[in-house]
């Protein structure tokens, strides 16, 4: 196999971490695009009831529970294609994710039966979601610990994954609010339904650039071996060890925490900008300076995590995000200049926390390999990524049950005042708890701090020269 041969395999550089960046930039023109406006789209453009779309991201999530776990044993056990164990699907699943993508944003859908709109956000979205989505995302996830076996390398990995990230929050926080919103005859803030279409076709052609990029640069060098059906660990076998996995365990509550946060953020963002602060075309500047602070930290993640640990620096990080949402909680104000400004602190906060957060995974990944002596990325990754999306779902849950709850009023022009601040409320608290639970949970609850990774590797390290000195015997 060519592309996991030391030999014939260029040394890890920055046509990684590039092609890496692109990954996930190609997974978040769909994903932000989605946890940030699928919810306005159900609400504003279909008229269908948040508690509704609330229950459908809550529902989907057991769809994930099987898709996700199913989708990590296949590439764990399959065996590797001449391209590697990870990087086919993503050759195979690009263009089957940007147009499942596409189909759940079509604006004419509006004028059909609430019956028929029902039945079509519930199929396109878990055709999406649960299907596509995770047949790209978990392969894509897993490979970092393949690309790579050194901490820091990961960790440079995991930046410019995040950078991908942010990069691509960037694109849809400034242009999809230009041409998404415009005013009614009073001055109302609207969405443009047309619009939704166009630019979700837009995004999709752009992810699938982004996804041929990352294969092309990116290459697998750590080489494990299939397993035979006979070294195979049962799933249930499988899943108990896992859910014993302190480390595990403590990653996927942050995550779910996480999501819920930032992307419940995202989502409310646009009902409080549009009817708390009457002013939507804001967002493009909020999502620059929240971005801008995401970019900032992005040069010091690697130093800064690889001198005090990334266990220790993600930990502060949430720290100073909880710290900032708790004074704009209580301040309340109505100064653009105020929020945005707290939101900034807030962003380098968590922006930090997001630059390493997926050189967590390959560590656990390797305690996990540790404690058990069997090497499963694809099914790690893929128990971590199903908590994420439960978080995606937690947010969009919370947001549409919120959103009913404070009387919120999808066909109405505008909100009356108490739904407004109620959404300020929402949109402050829930983030501030979030990463508070974040910091605790990472800070006291995790296990992997600087010194246990670099011993973890060390181990692995030396069990990988043993077996490789083995089979050259």
């Amino acid at each position: 196999m060519s592309d996991n041969s030391e030999k014939k395999v260029s040394p890890f550089g920055i046509k990684d971490k590039l092609g890496y960046m692109f990954g996930d930039f190609g997974n978040d023109f769909t994903f932000i695009f989605a946890s940030s406006y699928l919810m306005v789209f159900y609400t504003k453009v279909l008229g269908i009831n948040g508690a509704a779309v609330g229950f459908l991201f809550l529902a989907a999530r057991l769809v994930d529970a099987f898709t996700d776990v199913t989708m990590g044993r296949i590439v764990d056990t399959a065996r590797p294609a001449k391209d590697g164990r990870f990087r086919p699907w993503i050759r195979r699943m690009c263009i089957p994710v940007a147009i499942a993508s596409s189909l759940m944003y079509l604006y004419f859908v509006r004028d059909w039966p609430y019956a028929g709109k029902m039945a079509y956000m519930i199929i396109t979205y878990i055709l999406w979601g649960s299907i596509f989505y995770t047949s790209i995302n978990i392969p894509y996830g897993s490979m970092a610990s393949v690309i790579s076996s050194d901490p820091a390398e990961r960790a440079s990995l995991s930046t410019f994954r995040s950078i991908g990230a942010s990069l691509a929050g960037l694109a849809i926080g400034i242009l999809v609010p230009l041409y998404l919103y415009t005013e009614d005859a009073g001055g109302n803030q609207i969405v443009i339904p047309e619009n939704f279409t166009y630019i979700a076709l837009v995004f999709s052609a752009l992810a699938v650039i982004c996804y041929v990029l990352c294969y092309r640069l990116c290459r697998e060098r750590v080489h494990i071996p299939p397993k035979s059906s006979g070294h195979t660990m049962p799933v249930g076998t499988m899943l108990s060890g896992l859910f014993t996995n302190r480390a595990l365990l403590a990653i996927i509550g942050s995550a779910l925490l996480l999501l819920l946060a930032t992307l419940l953020s995202q989502n409310m963002n646009n009902f409080l900008f549009m009817d708390y602060f009457r002013n939507a075309k804001i967002l493009a500047v909020v999502s620059v300076i929240s971005m801008g602070g995401v970019l900032l930290v992005a040069p010091f993640a690697v130093s800064i995590s690889k001198r005090i640990g990334k266990k220790e620096a993600g930990s502060i990080g949430a720290l100073i995000a909880a710290i900032a949402y708790f004074v704009l909680f209580f301040i309340r104000t109505r100064s653009l200049g105020v929020f945005i400004a707290l939101m900034f602190i807030g962003s380098i906060g968590i922006g930090f926390f997001n630059m390493i957060v997926w050189a967590y995974i390959t560590d656990v990944i390797d305690y996990q390999e540790i404690r058990t002596g069997q090497r499963e990325d694809g099914t790690v990754y893929a128990v971590y990524s199903f908590s994420r999306k439960l978080g995606q779902a937690l947010a969009g849950g919370v947001g549409g049950f919120a959103l009913t709850a404070i009387g919120y009023i999808s066909e109405a022009p505008s909100q009356t005042q108490q739904v407004a601040d109620n959404i300020y409320s929402v949109s402050t608290l829930v983030p501030a708890v979030c990463y508070l639970g974040v910091f605790l949970i990472m800070f006291f609850g995790y296990p992997l701090s600087k010194k246990a990774v670099e011993e973890n590797t060390a181990v692995l390290n030396r069990r990988r020269e043993e077996n490789a000195a083995k089979e050259n015997n």
